[in-house]
């Protein structure tokens, strides 16, 4: 016991004490992924938003699109459909390494290139959550915003999304919960995140366990953070509808 104790503290103080490690490459690696995450969420949500109301729009029956309006109507339907169908197809570590080599060749910005793809990747997948969510509110709800003078956008925004997002919250929040541990394949393009830094910190000591085992522990605490948050979150929710 008494062995197993001492090489504990030496691959502790290894990994962590020793040259401000924790700080240098966990705290700071820490930031990173929660950055990435923060920024990739507030894209996917963005896009995945605009997708499915074009998505919901061109699929309703009761809303007929006439004109210009419904060439453009069409023509964003295909190109959302080619974006669904390209982004979930193909895998997120190529999409990451097309972003950063390819469209950000120039600038080699990192941040941003992850920021952006893994916005993108997120979008395409919280679009169908929400089409979903849209799909799922009575017809009733859009006639009745529009009879009340209101026009689609306004009913979109004002009427069915605040019910929609009731429904899939919790879609939502595994869909987040993904997107915080996929962010650890930041690593490919050399970005310096929380899984960067802890293969950095083995390099140098060459002792696997104790980086990759604390690494998995702070991903597992965060899961369990946000699991909370989204469960409170829910719980209010609920509340609220029966008042």
């Amino acid at each position: 016991m008494s062995e197993f104790i001492q090489w504990f503290q030496e691959q502790f103080y290894q990994t962590f004490i020793e040259g401000d490690r924790w700080y240098i490459y966990f705290a700071k690696g820490l930031g990173t992924t929660l950055e990435v995450t923060v920024g990739a969420l507030i894209l996917g949500v963005v896009i995945g938003v605009c997708i499915a109301i074009i998505r919901s729009a061109y699929d309703s029956q009761r809303v007929h699109w006439r004109g210009l309006g419904g060439v453009l109507l069409g023509l964003g339907n295909v190109i959302c459909k080619v974006y669904l169908t390209v982004i979930r197809g193909t895998p997120s570590t190529v999409q990451l390494l097309i972003m950063y080599f390819i469209i950000f060749g120039s600038s080699q910005n990192m941040m941003a290139a992850a920021i952006i793809s893994f916005g993108v990747n997120s979008g395409a997948y919280v679009a169908e959550i929400v089409r979903s969510g849209i799909m799922s509110i009575n017809k009733g709800q859009m006639e009745a915003g529009r009879s009340l003078g209101l026009n689609y956008a306004a009913t979109m925004r004002y009427v069915i999304i605040p019910q929609a997002i009731k429904n899939i919250l919790p879609a939502l929040g595994n869909e987040l919960i993904t997107l915080l541990k996929e962010t650890s394949i930041c690593t490919v393009i050399g970005l310096m995140d929380l899984t960067k830094g802890a293969m950095i910190v083995q390099s140098r000591t060459y002792a696997p366990w104790m980086p990759y085992l604390s690494i998995a522990v702070i991903y597992l605490v965060m899961v369990l953070i946000l699991t909370k948050l989204l469960g409170i979150l829910e719980r209010r929710l609920r509340a609220s509808d029966q008042r």
